[in-house]
């Protein structure tokens, strides 16, 4: 509870509140570890339609460059005349007269049975086939806000072990912070062992000469980084300039 043990701007971001919308920096972490997992999925997928119409291309040219069409067209006439009026005329007329034929033969053919019959994907297929990857990363996306429920579900099966949790992480906090402002102090006397710059004695200059500047040339917070606004402490000794937000304070 914010009324127990109020965070500090640095601690809220290590949090998830579960009754703020927007994606939170621990679900934001694993929310994009989920993501990378369908990065070789959405690959394979790519490579696969791609391999797809690359070979739909290939079967299509050979189809319409690889048509042949042929044409056999043949005629055979065979006449005997026998000529005379002679007995063996007539003989001769009557037998090889059955010889006679006219034959006429036209042939078309192609190789179109031969020939692949590709038939390619519609956009409609293809949606359909990306729609699985599609639903997959979008539940990578809203699967951070029934994770949120975890915590309540164990808590209501479990109310001593959620208690006990609590104060363990009560306890972690006051260390962390312990440890945080020790080394924070660290820090700050660091800093303030080393000589300003060029760049910060001029502008202290220029503040401490021209006050309306101040709206302009606005200092910010020695340790969390904050731009100066009115709430913001100055360091009591007259000899630093150091400048303190409000929780830092």
């Amino acid at each position: 509870k914010k009324t127990l043990l109020p965070l500090l701007r640095e601690e809220t971001s290590s949090f998830i509140f579960p009754c703020n919308p927007a994606v939170q920096r621990p679900e934001l972490q694993h929310m994009v570890m989920e993501l990378l997992r369908c990065i070789p999925l959405l690959l394979f997928l790519l490579f696969i339609c791609g391999l797809d119409h690359f070979i739909f291309s290939i079967l299509s040219i050979i189809q319409h460059h690889s048509f042949i069409e042929y044409s056999y067209q043949t005629s055979h006439h065979l006449s005997v005349n026998v000529m005379g009026a002679s007995l063996m005329a007539d003989l001769l007329r009557s037998t090889i007269g059955a010889l006679n034929a006219s034959l006429d033969t036209e042939v078309e053919t192609s190789n179109l049975v031969c020939l692949p019959q590709p038939t390619g994907m519609t956009r409609q297929q293809y949606l359909n086939t990306c729609l699985p990857l599609g639903a997959l990363a979008l539940l990578c996306l809203v699967q951070v806000y029934p994770f949120r429920l975890r915590r309540a579900i164990a808590s209501f099966f479990f109310p001593k072990r959620e208690k006990t949790r609590v104060l363990f992480l009560y306890n972690k906090l006051l260390r962390q912070r312990k440890n945080f402002l020790y080394l924070q102090r660290g820090r700050v006397a660091r800093q303030a062992r080393q000589p300003p710059g060029l760049g910060t004695l001029l502008l202290q200059r220029c503040r401490q000469r021209w006050p309306w500047l101040r709206r302009c040339l606005r200092q910010r917070c020695t340790l969390c980084g904050t731009p100066e606004t009115p709430q913001h402490q100055p360091c009591p000794n007259p000899d630093c300039v150091a400048l303190y937000c409000e929780w830092c304070w």
